[in-house]
């Protein structure tokens, strides 16, 4: 039988751009391996699940867009969607008494480049019209707890007609950094706007959410292939002497410094835990395979260029280089017969099928749109 695959993509911010040119890199060289103009990689996964950031790139597969594009969405709006970047206490103080009109300038930027892409295309579309499975977590604000919107064989109609685009402003709403996201209700709904925030305050690394929906919509038998890709995370850690935790909201730089501590954290522990729960399956008889990629540690070279809201043009061109890098590595373990990850990633992209019949399906969708800007 054929395994149940899930694509995991983490949240990182500006850092997005990084997931996105990786698999354009790996899936273009197969591509031209295979003799083909263009893989359509979101046909490769039943389930793609992405938090944050990585929810973009995620809609952006799962209905049929050309990771180029994406790699061109953060090129074209990543200043503007970032428009201060918070370097240390005195700027994130005056990112604070300016925030809001940069918020308000920030998410109009988002929701632009969002549908330029995607245009108004929903969850139960991509899934009835390609068959890809979408999982996003976000935050519910009137209930402060964590929310995923999806939509599986499983989960019912409750998420069908929110549009992608809303779905990732949402899931992407981080706080400090972006506005929170006030989206209508898809079902009309009296009582206003419905409030979200960032997914990745509970699931940054979304390997958790995965398994769960894998677990619940697999067939019996069906092997379970969990592929979980990064954002090109900074190597974390300090050594903090004794009389210097007493850190003020200042040293946190207003509460910034905290987003990247509960990444890393987040980060390592979620993918133990869906490692070990993983093995437990496998031995009740559920198999389950978690692969973790790239594993190469981040180069020292990389340090300066991977804030979650640095979007110059040197720190996507950097971000863009290690990814080629990274996935050129990442071939040459697919190469590796010796190699058992390797060899199972080499087999999704040896068994997606080809872009262009594929990606007509969301031209046309969107060609029959009001919003048509691709």
């Amino acid at each position: 039988m054929k395994p149940y695959r899930v694509l995991c993509l983490d949240g990182g911010g500006v850092r997005g751009i990084y997931t996105a040119a990786f698999l354009e890199r790996l899936s273009d060289q197969y591509a031209r391996i295979r003799g083909l103009s263009a893989l359509d990689l979101g046909l490769g996964f039943d389930l793609i699940v992405g938090t944050s950031t990585g929810a973009i790139v995620a809609a952006g597969l799962a209905a049929g867009v050309p990771m180029s594009k994406v790699v061109e969405l953060y090129a074209k709006h990543g200043e503007k969607i970032f428009p201060h970047r918070i370097t240390g206490p005195i700027s994130a103080f005056k990112h604070g008494l300016k925030g809001r009109k940069l918020l308000e300038s920030g998410e109009a930027e988002l929701r632009t480049a969002l549908e330029e892409v995607l245009g108004q295309i929903t969850m139960s579309e991509v899934f009835e019209g390609r068959g890809v499975s979408l999982s996003v977590p976000a935050v519910r604000m009137n209930t402060h707890k964590a929310w995923v919107f999806k939509k599986t064989s499983s989960s019912g109609v409750r998420d069908d007609n929110y549009s992608l685009v809303d779905v990732c402003l949402a899931t992407s709403a981080a706080p400090i950094y972006r506005s929170l996201a006030a989206i209508d209700s898809p079902r009309g709904v009296a009582g206003g706007k419905e409030v979200f925030a960032d997914g990745g305050l509970w699931a940054n690394n979304p390997i958790l959410v995965g398994l769960v929906d894998a677990i619940n919509n697999a067939a019996d038998g069906q092997q379970i292939e969990l592929y979980s890709l990064g954002t090109c995370p900074r190597p974390e850690g300090e050594y903090v002497e004794g009389q210097k935790v007493h850190r003020t909201i200042f040293e946190w730089w207003m509460g910034a410094k905290v987003a990247s501590l509960s990444i890393a954290a987040q980060e390592s522990a979620f993918n133990d835990m869906a490692r070990m729960l993983a093995n437990s399956f496998t031995k009740l008889g559920k198999p389950v395979r978690t692969i973790r990629f790239p594993q190469k540690a981040v180069p020292a070279s990389m340090m300066d260029f991977l804030g979650l809201d640095d979007a110059r043009e040197v720190t996507r061109n950097r971000l863009v280089q290690q990814a080629h890098i990274d996935a050129d590595l990442t071939k040459s373990a697919c190469d590796d017969e010796f190699n058992a990850e390797g060899r199972l990633i080499r087999n999704i992209f040896e068994e997606t099928p080809e872009m262009n019949e594929k990606y007509s399906w969301l031209t046309a969708k969107l060609s029959t749109q009001e919003f048509v800007n691709v």
